[in-house]
């Protein structure tokens, strides 16, 4: 629905701001629902959870496609479907986890990373062709489809919850989790407009405008999520001591092949989200690209995706799981490389086949064994809060990723225009000044519709016109090199926490924590999903 935001603001008659608010509000609403989410099927039936988590959000969908307001979309789309999808991503990792073992599930992982793949390129092609040629509503009624056929193969999933016993719910934890959680994702949603320290602009809620001592409210946000989960920690522990159950079992939080796992997982989200951003506005905004043009140039990136994700998970006999990751992060830093060394007014899409085709690849072998890895670090009872911890880091790694790399490579981009400009008119300005000027751009490039803009165009010069078209092409162009660097800075950090991860997927009954025995063993509960 991104390539649909313009079309939105015009329809709803709001700013750009308006829109992308409801995108932010859907992230937050996930991040702060995941982690409580995650453990309903220990509760409560894993068919019937999945069932009616889908039937909301169908629900929301209906309610986004046919809002007449931004407050009904709002409504829909980002607290009923954000809800909804809450409870459905743990609950995928969930299902497969308990219904395979050792290389089928390794399989499973490996098929779902490539569907993801194929996914996130599909969808912008999708939505962009029903905006374009039919309406954006469009991209909220074809949910409500595939909703509905996913429905049909419910029934194949488990009946029966994971625990015997139904256990009293961690009220406290939960408010922590969601405190914590809601805290950090706004934090660094905010950070590339206020700034992550000192203000760049006045952050105002209602008619109060909240930058405490002259800072940005991105570090309030952050420091009270940081507090909130240091709290969750401690809280859980004494939840433990006492005999009840917390939300997430402590040998959860302190299985080190788990955390590691979960670790490189929301660093490789930071990088996904990162490049995801940035690359399909560099096609656009500078080479001229549609949006199924700009599908086209990511086609390869999908295709080796989702091949080498599910080619690659039985490779593990003769590889290590470790060394076929590493080997996957060193293809997408080299990607990356490639990437920045072609930028430029020649590039094609022909010419980024390869490197897009090579970060594609890195991306299949890490996804193909690192939710396995991590998922099997734990023992299956406890997989609906393992997947509910790994779901929350990956929903904080795109917060990071977006806000990090999109604010260094609109910041990159912004202050190039500005920079440029004033050595074109030989005017020399302060620091200061340069950020007024820079944060001032970045507000009229925000609220501008089309039609502004164009208007603005009109009243230039040819000279004039041909000037400002040159100065941010290169602007740009600058502007993606620098941020591919950055991203290859991540993937190193990314190569870095894979040190940690074990060099081989522990077998059923070598984990490191175990069940409660109430609950059913790994293979009892595995047998009976197949089963079923």
């Amino acid at each position: 629905m991104n390539v649909a935001i313009p079309t939105m603001v015009n329809e709803f008659d709001t700013t750009v701001t308006v829109i992308q608010g409801a995108v932010s509000l859907y992230s937050l609403v996930i991040a702060a629902l995941i982690l409580p989410a995650g453990t309903l099927p220990s509760r409560y039936s894993t068919r019937r959870v999945l069932t009616v988590a889908l039937i909301v959000y169908a629900g929301g969908t209906l309610v986004a496609a046919i809002s007449w307001n931004t407050a009904i979309l709002y409504t829909g789309w980002s607290l009923i479907q954000g809800g909804a999808a809450a409870v459905l991503f743990p609950l995928t990792f969930t299902v497969l986890t308990i219904s395979y073992e050792d290389d089928d599930r390794a399989k499973a992982f490996g098929l779902l990373a490539g569907v993801h793949g194929v996914g996130s390129t599909l969808g912008p092609i999708i939505g962009g062709a029903l905006t374009t040629y039919a309406s954006w509503r469009w991209g909220f009624s074809l949910q409500i489809l595939g909703t509905g056929v996913i429905l049909c193969f419910v029934r194949y999933v488990t009946p029966d919850p994971l625990s015997e016993s139904r256990s009293s719910l961690d009220t406290g934890g939960m408010a922590l989790s969601i405190v914590g959680a809601t805290s950090l994702v706004a934090g660094f949603l905010l950070s590339g407009k206020y700034g992550w320290l000192i203000e760049r602009r006045p952050f105002v809620v209602g008619e109060v405008q909240f930058n405490p001592f002259g800072t940005s409210p991105a570090i309030w946000f952050l420091g009270v999520g940081l507090l909130a989960f240091a709290a969750f920690v401690q809280y859980e522990r004494r939840i433990e001591r006492a005999g009840k159950s917390p939300l997430v079992p402590l040998h959860v939080l302190t299985n080190r092949p788990f955390v590691a796992g979960v670790v490189t997982y929301n660093i490789r989200s930071i990088v996904s989200a990162g490049f995801m951003f940035i690359f399909p506005v560099y096609l656009q905004a500078v080479l001229g690209y549609t949006a199924f043009e700009t599908g086209l140039a990511l086609l390869p990136y999908s295709v080796a995706s989702i091949l080498f994700a599910t080619i690659t998970t039985g490779w593990r006999k003769h590889v290590s799981p470790k060394t076929l990751v590493q080997i996957g992060i060193v293809c997408m830093g080299a990607g990356l490389l490639a990437l920045y060394e072609q930028t430029g007014p020649g590039q094609t899409i022909g010419s980024m086949l390869v490197p897009v085709a090579l970060y594609g690849a890195g991306v299949g072998f890490v996804v193909a064994q690192i939710g396995n890895m991590t998922m099997s670090a734990v023992s299956t009872a406890n997989s609906p809060e393992a997947s509910g911890v790994l779901n929350v880091s990956s929903s904080i790694g795109f917060a990071m990723g977006t806000a990090v790399v999109g604010s260094f490579f609109l910041g990159q981009f912004y202050g190039g225009v500005v920079d440029r400009v004033l050595r074109v008119e030989h005017v020399s300005v302060s620091t200061a000044q340069r950020n007024d000027l820079v944060i001032a751009l970045e507000d009229a490039a925000e609220t501008a519709t089309e039609a502004t803009q164009q208007q603005f165009l009109n009243q230039l010069t040819p000279t004039q016109r041909q000037l400002l078209e040159g100065v941010f092409e290169a602007a740009m162009f600058d502007a993606q090199r620098a941020t591919l660097l950055l991203l290859v800075l991540i993937v190193l950090l990314l190569l870095i926490a894979s040190t940690f991860l074990p060099r081989q997927i522990p077998e059923t009954d070598e984990r490191t924590d175990h069940p409660e025995p109430s609950q059913e063993s790994p293979r009892e509960t595995s047998e009976t999903a197949v089963k079923d």
